[in-house]
């Protein structure tokens, strides 16, 4: 009888890594071929470090690398890997993934790039060294909700922020911001709020995302015990740090659980995130219910509840641009890839033009009587 035969998942030197019985039934079909279990702790080139039952090992990945960017091998991904013996050892099979972390890349042909798979809950890290960017925070809560994953900011640096009023203030715009999300302010520096996040972090998988000099790597050295990110000095001119974090890297946590540390992300696009938008903004999809029309816009209907909301200040104006900005960036991505959607925005636009045109030649035509 092998490991993996005699092995039940509890006992198993995966467990701490997220290892389950619901995985352990899922691979069984690998497993009668020899094949051994692991999870996915670092991608590099073409390989990666995956940690199996008999420890951590390279495998190349050539083998399950499709033309599709979001099913390329991933940080947190669990997978079927050659047993020891063959050189090299490759991956053979991915499986199927609970949650995963998807953004747009920055590239013209409209490529979603996977940053983690299989995690269940998304830290992002919003440094209070800099002006809180309310927008940028709503963007990543669209990501993470879309994921799959329980979604919980952070506001670190609290440190940076003696005034304990203040910080309170801080706190509750994101909070509004972020409804149905937990809020946390934690200064590593002293310590304060750690305990809080190692416990929501402990016996699951956390990925922590946010911008360069939001405070990850410091983070992740709180959360692990020791300093194993290597964290330069702060600018004092933006806030942000100067740390050696380029790949993603699943570790596992003293207390049980893991975390995956990701580098800072310059840009946050949306990739087909439209529940996930939905979901930050729920409270506008509250209002809309209440719309005379069920295809209302929100932006001049007559009936509109949202707009109702706004002038009664039942909703902030800032939050509804923000809905709007995010929807039509989510469309456009959508776009690039689906023809009927594409279809359906251009007898739109047309349908708006139309309505421009009839409109400029109503004024042109002044008081005259039809």
């Amino acid at each position: 009888m092998n490991l993996t035969s005699s092995l039940s998942a509890s006992s198993r030197p995966l467990a701490p890594f997220g290892w389950d019985e619901e995985w352990e039934a899922v691979f069984s079909s690998y497993g009668a071929q020899g094949l051994l279990p692991g999870r996915v702790v670092r991608v590099d080139r073409g390989q990666c470090d995956v940690v199996t039952d008999d420890g951590t090992v390279r495998a190349d990945t050539a083998f399950v690398t499709p033309h599709d960017p979001l099913r390329v091998v991933c940080t947190g991904d669990w997978v079927a890997v050659d047993p020891a013996g063959g050189t090299p050892r490759y991956v053979r099979a991915c499986l199927p993934r609970r949650t995963a972390f998807v953004r747009s890349t920055s590239s013209k042909r409209s490529e979603g790039q996977i940053l983690a798979a299989n995690v269940d809950h998304a830290v992002i890290a919003v440094s209070l060294a800099v002006e809180l960017d309310l927008a940028r925070i709503e963007r990543f809560l669209a990501l993470a909700w879309e994921s799959g994953a329980q979604p919980l900011v952070v506001l670190t640096k609290a440190d940076l922020v003696p005034d304990p009023v203040t910080l309170g203030h801080l706190a509750q715009d994101v909070e509004t911001s972020a409804p149905g999300v937990p809020v946390l302010t934690v200064s590593a520096q002293e310590g304060s709020g750690l305990d809080v996040l190692t416990a929501v972090a402990a016996g699951v998988t956390s990925v922590l995302i946010g911008q360069s000099g939001a405070g990850k790597s410091t983070l992740a050295n709180a959360l692990l015990g020791e300093d194993v990110m290597d964290v330069r000095a702060t600018r004092d001119v933006d806030g942000k740090g100067r740390h050696t974090t380029t790949t993603r890297n699943l570790l596992a946590l003293p207390g049980g659980g893991v975390l995956i540390d990701t580098p800072g992300l310059r840009g946050v696009g949306l990739w087909d995130a439209g529940s996930g938008v939905g979901q930050v903004f729920s409270e506008i999809e509250e209002f809309a219910e209440g719309c005379r029309f069920y295809d209302c816009a929100h932006e001049s209907e007559p009936g509109c509840a949202v707009l109702e909301a706004v002038e009664t200040g039942a909703l902030a104006e800032r939050r509804l641009e923000s809905y709007r900005k995010l929807l039509r960036e989510n469309r456009r991505i959508v776009a690039k890839t689906d023809a009927r959607l594409r279809a359906e925005i251009r007898k739109d636009w047309k349908r708006k033009g139309a309505m421009g045109r009839a409109a400029m030649e109503a004024k042109r035509g002044g008081g005259r009587q039809f």
